[in-house]
Order: structure tokens, then C-alpha cells, then sequence
């Protein structure tokens, strides 16, 4: 009887495939004895979850092996490894910590954020309106802060982000960029209800390269846009003042599994159009040696003062985070603990500017630390921290709204002093991968008047339509009978307390 080959057999071009295959099938069988035992007697419900277990690890074990077989059959080498998949990085500030996504498809990918809060603070204005703040916009109210929906389509090597936003943050972020102002099409109200969209390319060049054009968010200031990836939801004071967006190109490479860098050439600092000729150029690198450890730094340079194309900006943002306890098997106590660094420097140089003088300087010196707790399965978590601001001159302080714009920017000159800072402890419940719960209580404080008082930035009565109206509610400290006139009512500090519930699919 003549002898048939493996390759007749059962496919297998050399020995070495059929070695490796009979081995995963020894390993399943040995599995599935192992989770079974004696075929003779009952199984438990706890049994049958284990040889489940055990059948899809040996399952997993075919799958891996299959592909070293069509390797090694082909002489194909392995592809790179996909960046930072080599470690679980959910516990990272600023990071999503969804291990899954629904409907996920072939094509398109999609992400859907449902964003509602409830804020109350101490200064309890009457015109419900909350000052410099880009996560919460209206006191004493139910507020959709945003929904947002769309997702990544993705389609050989090409790829696309689409994210609409609706809500309060399609007002308060477009209204602190003033170069939409410049020139026609009115830009704010044209953009303000994408968040993120670009189209670009990948290579298969190293661990990946990218090129992106379009509105992509930065990530300056550690925090996400997107609250549900945050481990508190007011930021401070170095996040909430640095971009959360840019408009131009970027180029990502990933020249390892293990680090990032990305080269953008952009319109500005958050803005949708450019205030000079100059764009603004900018580089971030990104480093995450272990699982436990993620560093970034972000630099940018660029002339983004109207009217003054000689006067440069510069930013340095960098940020160190440490998961120092990782206990998953615990049941009852804690099960991760993690702290954060950052640390901003910056100034304008140029024109009226200089970065450290008596009378003109305009810099921005800023920091902030967090430390975090998980426990009860993850399921919970709390977060305490804070930060302080310096910066003179006010660049890149958010401006209040209202009647109150004007109060501040006469006070926004080179020179002018502005040091704020903040502290909050945050609380969530998290049941499930999909929603987050928190209360947080959060006290921001600066050197001079900022924040809206009881008086309010709209007027006596609270309404815009009832500016100067005698005889409504007012406060007396910023209502004058004697001369008719109102003036906004700004505090130097507030005490709120935030109560939200995130949903994100």
C-alpha cells in the first residue's frame, strides 16, 4: 500500500506544521478532560463554566497556532505588533477604558457619547450661568453638556473620524476662539458641531504611520475632551485653558510598540482659522515603557495673537502617570491605585509682549496632580487633586461670558496678573463599561474677581432681555440706583458640587 504524504493528508506542507498542530489538538483534549473529569458523573454549573473556559483558551491555542503554521508554510513574517496592545492602559487619565465596542463592524466603528449634569454652586447666580468652565455651563439646571455620535471608518489602509457634538459644549468651546472672526463664513457656527473630523492614511511602516487632515482633538492638558475617559469631571485649570481641538495635519508614527510621536502643522491653538500667516507647528511624544507607566510630552509654537504676526507662542505640556498597586484578584478592598504629574510653561514674546517683564509679561506656569483608588471590582472609584495657574496678561484664560467679557478683557493687559487654583474629589460608580456615575464637589479660587456671583454676567434680572430694568431681583453690591446702572457680579472664588451620568456606546 502506497504511503500518502501530510500534504495529501491533511494539507501540511512541512513536518513541523503537522507538529504544531497535533500538539494544540493534545492541549484541547487535555482541557477538556481536565475541566470534565469523569464523563460518569454529574457536572456542576461551575464545571461546566470552567471546561468552557478551558475549551476556549484551547480554541485560542488552534487559532494562534494556525496562523505560525501559515507562516511558517509561506515564509511570511509576523505582523508588527498593534501599539500599546501589549499592556492594559484603562486605567490612564484621559483614556477610554472600554475593553469592547458594540456594533462593531468590518467598515465602520461606532462611538456614541451621552454627556447630562446637574451643578450647584455656593455663589447660587441669578442667571444660572457658570464662568470658566468649558464642562459645565448652566447652574441649578439639567444639562445635556454633549451628545455626541459617530465613530472610525476604516477601509484597507484608508481611515476617517466623523464626531458631531450637540449640547453646551457646541457653544462654550467655538466662543473662545476669536479667529473664527476673522474674515467671512462665520467659521464658529459652521464648525461648532463637529468635534472631531479628518480623513488620512495608514502605512504599514514600523508599528504603524498616520496622516490625518482635518479637526482632530490635541492632547494637551492630560484630560479627554470626552468626560466619560476622565477621572474627574471639572478639570483644572491647565486643562480647562490649553486646546482640546486643533485644525490642520498631523503625521503619527509609531516606531515601536511601546512609543508614539506625532508632527502637527496647524492653524493655531485651538482655532479654526489662523490669526497670522504663520501656522503653528507643533510635536508630541508619547511613551509607555511598561503597563503601569505613561508619559507624554506636547510643544508648540505658533503666532496666534490677532494683529501682531511678530508676537510667537510657545507651550511645553508633560505628564507622568504611575498605576503603583494592581491587585485584580481582590474582592473586598482596593484593587488599583494610580497618581498623575503635570506640568505646563509658556509664554508670548514679540510686539507689546516679552515673556518676564515687570510690565509686560505673558506667560503661563501652571501644574496639577490627581491620585486615584479603584476598588469593588473596579466597579467604583475615587479621585482627589487639584492644580494652580499662573498667567499674566490672561492669554489663555477662559473669558467669562456675558456682560462680564468686557470687565475682563480691559483688565486682560501685558502684565495684568492672573493666578487661580482649584481642588476636587470625585466620586464613581461604575456598573457596567458603558455608564459612569459621579459626584464630585469641586472649590476654584482666583486672585481677582472671576467667577459669577449671586448678581450674575447677564443682567438685574437674569434675562438678557431685562438689563436694566429697576425694581427686579438684583444684587445690591452690583446694582447702582443711584446711577441706573448694573455692572456683572464676579467673585474671586465658588464651591459647587456636580452630580452627572455618562453613557457611552
Amino acid at each position: 500500500m502506497k504511503k500518502r504524504s501530510l500534504k495529501k493528508s491533511f494539507g501540511f506542507k512541512k513536518p513541523l506544521s503537522a507538529l504544531l498542530f497535533f500538539s494544540a489538538i493534545i492541549i484541547g483534549n487535555s482541557s477538556f478532560a481536565h475541566s470534565y473529569g469523569d464523563p460518569t458523573k454529574t457536572t456542576t454549573d461551575s464545571a461546566r463554566k470552567a471546561a468552557t473556559k478551558e475549551l476556549l483558551r484551547a480554541f485560542s491555542i488552534l487559532g494562534q497556532t494556525a496562523k505560525i503554521i501559515h507562516r511558517h508554510d509561506t515564509g511570511e513574517t509576523a505582523t508588527p505588533s498593534v501599539p500599546f496592545a501589549f499592556g492594559d492602559f484603562s486605567w490612564v487619565n484621559g483614556v477610554n477604558r472600554q475593553t469592547s465596542t458594540l456594533l462593531d463592524g468590518p467598515v465602520f466603528t461606532p462611538d456614541i457619547t451621552i454627556d447630562v449634569n446637574y451643578t450647584r454652586s455656593n455663589r447660587n447666580p441669578i442667571d444660572n450661568t457658570v464662568v470658566g468652565s468649558t464642562a459645565l455651563a448652566r447652574n441649578n439646571e439639567m444639562t445635556l453638556n454633549m451628545l455626541a455620535f459617530g465613530g472610525d471608518f476604516h477601509w484597507n489602509n484608508v481611515r476617517g473620524r466623523v464626531m458631531m457634538q450637540f449640547g453646551t459644549r457646541a457653544t462654550e468651546v467655538p466662543r473662545n476662539d476669536y479667529s473664527g472672526y476673522k474674515g467671512q463664513y462665520d467659521l464658529p457656527d459652521a464648525y461648532r458641531y463637529l468635534s472631531e473630523t479628518y480623513v488620512g492614511y495608514h502605512w504599514n511602516k514600523w508599528h504603524g504611520v498616520n496622516l490625518d487632515m482635518g479637526i482632530f482633538m490635541s492632547y494637551i492638558g492630560m484630560f479627554s475632551y470626552n468626560n466619560f475617559e476622565n477621572w474627574s469631571y471639572q478639570p483644572s485649570f491647565t486643562s480647562d485653558n490649553t486646546p482640546w481641538f486643533f485644525n490642520g495635519i498631523r503625521l503619527q508614527m509609531f516606531p515601536t510598540e511601546k512609543t508614539k510621536m506625532e508632527v502637527w502643522l496647524i492653524n493655531g491653538w485651538q482655532s479654526y482659522a489662523m490669526f497670522n500667516k504663520m501656522p503653528g507647528i507643533g510635536f508630541s511624544w508619547m511613551h509607555r515603557p511598561k503597563e503601569y507607566i505613561s508619559m507624554i510630552s506636547n510643544n508648540y509654537v505658533g503666532t496666534d495673537v490677532a494683529g501682531m504676526p511678530n508676537c510667537y507662542c510657545f507651550h511645553t505640556d508633560n505628564s507622568f502617570q504611575l498605576r503603583y498597586l494592581n491587585r485584580p484578584a481582590s474582592t473586598n478592598g482596593i484593587t488599583k491605585a494610580a497618581f498623575t504629574l503635570t506640568g505646563d510653561f509658556g509664554f508670548q514674546s514679540g510686539g507689546i509682549y516679552t515673556p518676564f517683564g515687570e510690565h509686560t509679561a505673558s506667560n503661563f506656569i501652571s501644574g496639577m496632580v490627581y491620585h486615584r483608588i479603584w476598588f469593588a471590582h473596579n466597579h467604583m472609584a475615587w479621585n482627589i487633586g487639584g492644580g494652580y495657574m499662573s498667567n499674566p496678561s490672561k492669554y489663555l484664560v477662559l473669558i467669562p461670558p456675558g456682560q462680564a467679557t468686557d470687565k475682563f478683557l480691559a483688565g486682560a493687559t501685558p502684565g495684568a496678573s492672573f493666578n487661580a487654583w482649584d481642588c476636587s474629589t470625585t466620586l464613581q460608580y461604575m456598573p457596567s463599561e458603558n455608564i459612569t456615575i459621579e459626584f464630585e464637589v469641586v472649590h476654584r479660587a482666583a486672585n481677582q474677581d472671576y467667577f459669577a456671583g449671586s448678581g450674575g454676567v447677564t443682567g438685574p434680572d437674569g434675562y438678557q432681555n431685562g438689563a436694566g430694568i429697576p425694581g427686579t431681583s438684583y444684587n445690591p453690591n452690583s446694582y447702582q440706583p443711584s446711577t441706573g446702572t448694573w455692572q456683572p457680579d464676579l467673585v474671586k472664588s465658588e464651591t459647587r458640587g456636580v452630580f452627572a451620568m455618562i453613557c457611552r456606546f
